[in-house]
């Protein structure tokens, strides 16, 4: 079967695409460019999220996968089964991230019209693409293979298959959209297909640190390293333990030895405010 690859070739490259691949097709003795900041966006399609019906368990899955892979997850949104909906975001979002990932909706269902939507978005057809049929073929009867199976071959003109070795119809991938099914262990199989096909930046290393103290404690200081080390995300997360309020700080870059530096320094900010700094696991 074909696999989704990371720029296809019938023309539906995104301008943010292109400027990927030049950078990454740059002499290699170039070592004075910054390296690119890969983003992504997660479109979470389904009139059930949106009703509290279904609880979400892909986003955290994708958001994980991402930063392994030196992606980073900027954005996600939860949007309803409506073809117009699902059309301008898909578009608004292929020309502002590099990767765009959506699930759910690719189902038999009269509700599961995401294939169709993300062709109406490309201004291409749907058709019957052999190698989904021929899977769906092989996985169903002849007397089951109804009409409303068959629509799971469905996938827009110019698109290439996204392995599904779970229950067999397979999501597909045009331009830079990858569009997955929504049930979580079908879409997690999905996504680790594709772990070779992506092209990624610097893996995302994480640090946490937390202490026996209120936000508004470590707020200044903390804005104070946040400063110093604008390359380096951190956040501050309020828990309530054992009767006592306390904070933990996660930071997250893709420099080592900065990431380092600023755990010392918010290590350092908590023992000057009276606390003992733990230091979690590397996430």
């Amino acid at each position: 079967m074909a696999r989704a690859v990371r720029c296809d070739m019938m023309g539906y490259s995104s301008p943010r695409q292109t400027a990927l691949m030049v950078t990454q097709s740059d002499t290699p003795n170039d070592t004075s460019a910054a390296p690119k900041t890969v983003t992504a966006c997660l479109i979470i399609i389904g009139n059930e999220i949106l009703s509290g019906r279904t609880k979400d368990k892909n986003l955290s899955f994708v958001a994980e996968r991402m930063s392994e892979w030196g992606v980073r997850l900027t954005e996600a949104r939860v949007i309803p089964d409506i073809e117009e909906t699902i059309v301008e975001t898909v578009n608004t979002c292929r020309a502002q991230f590099d990767y765009v990932f959506t699930t759910g909706g690719i189902g038999p269902t009269h509700d599961d019209i995401t294939a169709a939507a993300v062709a109406k978005a490309f201004g291409v057809t749907l058709h019957r693409h052999p190698d989904a049929l021929a899977i769906m073929q092989r996985q169903h009867r002849p007397e089951d293979l109804n009409e409303a199976r068959l629509k799971m071959a469905d996938v827009p003109e110019g698109a290439t298959l996204i392995d599904n070795p779970v229950s067999g119809a397979p999501g597909f991938q045009i331009g830079n959209v990858y569009v997955m099914a929504g049930v979580p262990m079908i879409m997690q199989a999905m996504l680790e297909g594709l772990r070779h096909d992506l092209v990624g930046g610097a893996p995302v290393l994480s640090r946490s640190v937390r202490a026996f103290l209120p936000e508004g404690a470590v707020a200044e200081g903390l804005g104070v390293i946040q400063d110093r080390y604008p390359d380096i995300d951190i956040g501050s997360y309020p828990f309530f333990r054992k009767g006592r309020f306390g904070t933990s700080l996660v930071l997250r870059g893709t420099d080592a030895a900065a990431l380092e530096r600023a755990q010392g320094e918010v290590g350092d900010l908590i023992r000057a405010l009276g606390e003992t700094p733990v230091e979690d696991p590397d996430d």
